[in-house]
């Protein structure tokens, strides 16, 4: 009877839920006007609306109940209840391989296919792993946070003291189970911040000097600039938005970082912006541009099915734009950081060609960090700098 009822509440969701909402967004909101569930109730219910959505656009024609039961198949590796009372047979075989239940739907369904999850890999950064990275999606990716230089012992004390399995990536990287709740296991939130592991990988490019003078162009809540202060805390640091509100989040977590000493410019960088920045010459820039966000799937799974693949074309020409505008105020053979959190060529090696073949950059480096490795978002990352007016090179 129990799994008869979260099939209910799973099928309410569904009919329910608005597109172009993140889940994240609606369930909480959900979840208050049914003051009636339990916490049990309610995670099992977020399990099973976003297994269903790991599915991503495979087998569109089936029913949502049975579409639900293969995601809980393909999903879990632990027996649960669920399953056992609607597909006993496949329960049974819960701990199998994901290439063994992989075929055993396909003989089921023979219309399964691995591509129809993802049906855009043809458009995938050449880097990327197209199989692993489909097969990916069955795998909800782990929680990392950054711990600051010195709370180390504490931190891991701390989850120490409530049995948390935890793994220390190295560089303050602390690896956790997703939905670890840390507000209520970390005394400290000063000693942390919630970061993805491809995310802090990025610091590797900034390679800052003492006393450098960057901007985080758009810097959102401020992730990138903290990991640059952290790695040079002697940097000038100018931040800029588009979204005013965003921008007080930067602030908060700023001050909850002690990083006090900061320019914040509130700038739409498809626009020319030289009265606000005529005087300004950079040691450096991060641009972690707008995009579609297709590398964070892996945690945002509802995304894959309200995906409009002219988006791709609409970013990049959102990202060649600001790049023609942020490019000149970098001084010659200084780093333009370029980031995205997407898997799409279009807005990664195609923005990079771009950048070199238009604005005259030089390109030094550009990499996929393949966060589907490693249970974590899948990032890019380049860097380039501007040749002289001479064309020398640096």
């Amino acid at each position: 009877m129990k799994a008869v009822n979260q099939l209910k509440t799973f099928q309410r969701i569904l009919d329910e839920y608005p597109a172009e909402t993140p889940l994240s967004k609606f369930l909480p909101g959900f979840y208050r006007q049914n003051k009636q569930m339990g916490s049990t109730d309610r995670r099992v219910a977020s399990r099973l609306v976003y297994n269903y959505f790991r599915l991503g656009r495979a087998l569109p024609n089936l029913p949502a109940d049975e579409r639900l039961f293969i995601a809980e198949f393909l999903c879990n590796t632990q027996l649960n209840s669920f399953l056992q009372h609607f597909k006993p047979e496949w329960a049974a075989c819960i701990d199998f391989s994901l290439a063994e239940k992989l075929a055993m739907v396909k003989a089921l369904h023979p219309d399964f296919a691995l591509e129809d999850i993802f049906p855009w890999t043809k458009q995938l950064s050449p880097g990327i792993d197209q199989s692993e990275f489909l097969r990916s999606f069955f795998v909800q990716p782990d929680l990392f946070i950054r711990v600051y230089k010195g709370f180390e012992t504490q931190v891991k004390t701390a989850l120490a003291t409530v049995q948390v399995v935890f793994k220390d990536e190295g560089n303050g990287c602390f690896c956790l189970p997703n939905g670890t709740r840390l507000e209520t296991l970390i005394p400290n939130p000063h000693w942390y911040e919630v970061q993805d592991f491809s995310s802090q990988q990025t610091v590797q490019y900034f390679k800052p000097n003492k006393w450098d003078y960057w901007w985080d162009a758009c810097a959102a809540s401020g992730g990138k600039s903290l990991l640059l202060h952290d790695r040079e805390p002697t940097v000038k640091l100018v931040v800029s938005d588009i979204r005013e509100s965003i921008l007080s989040n930067l602030d908060e977590r700023f001050q909850q970082a002690g990083l006090t000493k900061y320019q914040k410019k509130l700038l739409d960088l498809t626009q020319n912006n030289d009265l606000l920045l005529h005087d300004y010459a950079f040691d450096g820039i991060i641009l972690d541009a707008p995009c579609t966000g297709s590398g964070t799937w892996g945690r945002t799974p509802e995304m894959i099915s309200q995906f409009d693949p002219h988006k791709i074309e609409f970013f990049q020409r959102l990202q060649q734009s600001i790049a023609r505008n942020v490019v000149k105020y970098l001084k010659p053979g200084k780093p333009l950081v370029y980031i995205t959190c997407s898997v799409f060529k279009g807005e990664n090696e195609d923005v990079v060609n771009f950048m070199v073949k238009e604005l005259g950059l030089k390109l030094w480096e550009q990499t996929v960090l393949k966060g589907y490795k490693n249970k974590a978002d899948t990032m890019f990352v380049a860097r380039l700098t501007p040749l002289p007016p001479n064309g020398e090179t640096f």
